[in-house]
């Protein structure tokens, strides 16, 4: 009995180890340029912008494989008559092999800072589960932008 049970722990630990979780910090800048732009005024004092734009990853560690990756993303604002901003959207990006990495972005409303979510990729970024914050850096209000990125990537 006390055989079997040490063959099953074998097993069990065997299986674990051959399913390593490799979590690892991950930050750095993402720049992107507006492709376009929309704003609307709704009634009540509310603001909808819609935007699309070119995006660039720098990451602080330049052997991360986020490194470099380009793409675009869009997205909806919606600003309330007390000023205070939310906003959802997506952003698609390629590496220099042709894999993709798709995330969903979001800013609480009045909020100066976001979250970011992986939510599929191709090739190395298949199985890659990160997530964590982000916040403008730079603007010049309305073509160019920057946001400070971070959290865990893992895989």
């Amino acid at each position: 009995m006390k055989q079997r049970f040490l063959v099953l722990a074998l097993a069990a630990a065997s299986l674990t180890a051959a399913l390593p979780v490799h979590a690892r910090d991950c930050s750095g800048y993402n720049t992107h340029v507006n492709i376009s732009l929309e704003s609307t005024k709704l009634a009540d004092g509310h603001v909808m912008i819609v935007s699309r734009a070119s995006d660039i990853l720098v990451t602080d560690d330049p052997k991360h494989i986020y490194n470099l990756m380009m793409g675009e993303c869009s997205g909806t604002l919606l600003t309330t008559p007390d000023g205070k901003t939310s906003g959802l959207g997506h952003c698609l990006r390629k590496d220099k092999d042709g894999d993709t990495a798709s995330i969903d972005w979001s800013l609480p409303a009045g909020s100066d800072k976001g979250t970011w979510k992986s939510t599929g990729g191709t090739g190395k970024y298949a199985d890659l589960q990160s997530s964590g914050w982000w916040q403008p850096a730079a603007s010049d209000g309305g073509k160019l932008g920057v946001n400070r990125w971070g959290g865990t990537c893992s895989k």
